[in-house]
């Protein structure tokens, strides 16, 4: 177990390594956010271009 304060140099040593590990997979859950924002968008606009224009259809434009 990992002690908030480590007392000795491989304490030390394992709580820099275990924070390097948690900050590599937070950046990397970052990086797979990013790259996957625009087509997300793309999707939504594309939804709700598809509700409005069923909208317009159904009910006529006003």
């Amino acid at each position: 177990m990992v002690v908030c304060f480590p007392s000795t140099p491989k304490r030390l040593a394992i709580t820099v390594g275990c924070f390097i590990s948690a900050a590599a997979l937070f950046s990397f859950g970052v990086h797979l956010s990013c790259v996957n924002v625009a087509p997300q968008q793309a999707r939504t606009k594309a939804r709700n271009e598809f509700v409005r224009e069923r909208l317009k259809h159904k009910y006529g434009s006003k």
